[in-house]
């Protein structure tokens, strides 16, 4: 049974990150190894609760007590064996995910402080490496069938691999040039180094899993010719349609972007030099979008948004404001709003926030101001206050406060519209909702039979547990659909939302 005395014994804490000025030096991880001892000490402290609300927490039904006690009791290799059990990828979600399960965590209840779930996660999911590798499951005798995998994020590679595992042939379809969709050129290295992508990757083609780089579904391969190849298709392209804001004067000046254009620039960078290749960041028509001596306005507060403050550290920004349109969070939870053990909105610091940067609360850009040659030169903002009315967003400036901070790159990193309008939806005879998804049935299929749908494509834009988690269940409709022996896990359906008040 667990330590019950754990949670008084230890207080919670994690391993010291590398100190800002050597870490923004290099795009190493910002998070050593936490070493053993302090990762058993922290799994003292979870109580294996009678009702573990942390498995709510988590869309991917994580049995977080069981792993949490092995490693306890130092029995590394079964802990291994149960953070698998549920998750195809925990050395990403341990490393990415933000961790609703600690949110729902039991010893968060009044205030308290959780277990740390995802640190004890990557450091199993580090031990399954160190101790052997990720070694490749033996596949059963082939079943003969077919399926397309069309984008190789955490979606459809966790279906791809429990596709595998049952017989099934399986191929990916990845139309940049190496896979792993976000998780390889949307997340930097600082929070994901790609030796991590790469040896997943690895099992998975031991597993017996194709993949196929440069094709463009809808482009370079027709929906018929995939229709005509395989008896099944998932679609799992994301959802990378960002969200902009056209109608803000001066939105056309040069060195005004989407902020997912700079993270892509600069991850090809990163890729190129660990490749021993020269290489600049710029945008694919050849424009720079490289942070060097500039002063960088970001505007969001989200994940994006820190990523992109913590690329234009590590590029050499002269100077950084990170603007939020609503007002600072508070520290802890506001009970009344946000009651445990549902995912509370309270000020977040990121990694990225200690190594520099201004971030202003409550302000919204009036302008991108223009420096008289169609280059932006600064933003016009003024401060806010939001409302919502009839379930619209309502924002008013305040009058009197408008200040221009200097600009020479503008980032836009205020959230995605859903998956992007291509060829291959139409041709597959698949449509977009108003909320720029794809639509599944109970069974994960699409408007066409035949043709599934999972991860952000599906859900918009989300956590990296709920793509693997969805990738899994859509795995489990494609297999009985095939006919498949027996069920694969399927830990959700298409209708499964977060824990939330009602």
């Amino acid at each position: 049974m667990p330590d019950p005395n754990g949670f008084l014994r230890y207080d919670r804490r994690l391993p010291a990150r590398r100190p800002v000025p050597v870490r923004i030096s290099d795009w190493r991880e910002v998070y050593p190894p936490a070493g053993e001892e302090l990762t058993r000490e922290q799994a003292t402290r979870c109580m294996d609760c009678g009702i573990p609300f942390c498995h709510d927490g988590c869309p991917l039904g994580n049995r977080i007590p069981d792993w949490n006690d092995l490693v306890r009791t130092g029995n590394w290799d079964a802990a291994v064996e149960s953070l698998h059990a549920t998750n195809n990828f925990p050395e990403f979600t341990g490393r990415l995910c933000p961790a609703p399960c600690e949110a729902a965590c039991v010893l968060g209840i009044g205030g308290g402080q959780p277990v740390t779930i995802k640190q004890v996660e990557v450091e199993i999911a580090d031990a399954a490496v160190a101790r052997g590798g990720l070694r490749p499951r033996p596949v059963p005798a082939p079943t003969g069938r077919s399926v397309a995998v069309v984008g190789s994020g955490p979606a459809g590679l966790a279906a791809a691999q429990q596709l595998a595992r049952a017989g099934h042939a399986v191929t990916v379809y990845e139309r940049d040039d190496a896979i792993g969709g976000l998780l390889r050129y949307g997340i930097p290295d600082f929070k994901l180094e790609k030796q991590h992508i790469d040896r997943r990757l690895a099992q998975l083609a031991a597993e017996g899993v194709q993949f196929r780089t440069g094709v463009d579904v809808g482009v370079d391969v027709t929906a018929e010719q995939l229709r005509a190849e395989h008896d099944a298709v998932l679609l799992a392209c994301g959802a990378l349609q960002g969200r902009d804001t056209p109608e803000t004067p001066g939105r056309q000046l040069r060195g005004v972007h989407q902020a997912m254009a700079h993270l892509v620039a600069a991850n090809r960078v990163v890729a190129a030099a660990g490749d021993g290749r020269p290489a600049l960041a710029v945008l694919p028509d050849g424009t720079p979008i490289d942070a060097a001596g500039k002063h960088v306005v970001i505007i969001g507060g989200g994940d994006t948004a820190a990523d992109c403050l913590g690329v234009a550290h590590r590029q050499g920004a002269a100077g950084v404001h990170q603007l939020d349109l609503y007002p600072e969070p508070p520290q802890t939870r506001d009970a009344a709003r946000d009651p445990w053990p549902t995912w509370p909105w309270v000020l977040r610091n990121y990694p990225a926030h200690e190594e520099g940067g201004e971030r202003v609360f409550a302000v919204a850009v009036q302008e991108f101001v223009d420096d008289g040659t169609g280059q932006v030169k600064g933003v016009r903002i003024a401060e806010v206050s939001v409302e919502k009315r009839d379930g619209r967003r309502i924002v008013t400036p305040l009058p009197g406060s408008e200040r221009e901070l200097p600009a020479d790159l503008v980032l836009l990193a205020i959230g995605f519209e859903g998956t992007e309008q291509q060829p291959l939806l139409e041709q597959f005879g698949v449509r977009r909702n108003a909320w720029g998804a794809v639509d599944a049935r109970p069974d994960w299929q699409t408007d066409a039979d035949g043709v599934f749908v999972a991860g952000d494509m599906h859900r918009g834009a989300s956590l990296i547990v709920w793509a693997i988690a969805e990738g899994r269940a859509a795995a489990a409709a494609i297999h009985a659909y095939l006919g498949g022996v027996g069920e694969l896990p399927a830990p959700v359906d298409p209708a499964r939302q977060p824990l939330a008040a009602r």
